[in-house]
């Protein structure tokens, strides 16, 4: 059983019976936002909790976008403990055909964990830390710059 997946298994264990939202996954606009069509064909932006991936224009920009979508795109999704952001986005833990994918993402070395807003006993600083010490994605770079600092750098 991969990380994923056991991190999967206790969000479950932990989360509602149900999700918060559930449907298909028809687009992905970066590596920590993607649309969901639910069932009655209304489409919700998601962003992913937790975690904050690399901007467009930055470096693993593209390839973070392009692992989300080989996560997500085309299937099936449940997103839990949701909430809103200030660009009225949906906020949550989004499960794509049973892979977290707010994990995966970290795990891949695609996204950083987004300290601000994960918990300090989240799993995803132990992803992190592992990606970093393999230098795999992102970590292959000397010296990554955290999307946060990208943007106010970009301002």
């Amino acid at each position: 059983m991969t990380i994923v997946t056991g991190l999967f298994f206790s969000a479950l264990i932990t989360q509602s019976a149900n999700a918060a939202l559930t449907g298909v996954v028809v687009g992905v606009s970066d590596g920590d936002t993607l649309t969901v069509l639910d069932g009655a064909n209304r489409q919700h932006r998601i962003r992913l909790a937790a975690i904050d991936a690399p901007e467009k224009t930055q470096a693993f920009g593209a390839r973070s976008s392009q692992s989300l979508s080989q996560l997500c795109y085309g299937k099936q999704a449940k997103v839990f403990d949701t909430t809103e952001d200030r660009y009225g986005r949906t906020v949550g833990t989004v499960i794509c055909d049973g892979v977290d994918a707010n994990s995966a993402q970290v795990e891949r070395g695609m996204a950083w964990v987004y300290r601000q807003y994960a918990p300090r006993n989240s799993p995803l600083y132990r992803l992190e830390s592992r990606a970093r010490d393999e230098r795999i994605g992102l970590w292959r770079d000397a010296k990554p710059i955290e999307p946060w600092l990208f943007r106010r750098a970009s301002r």
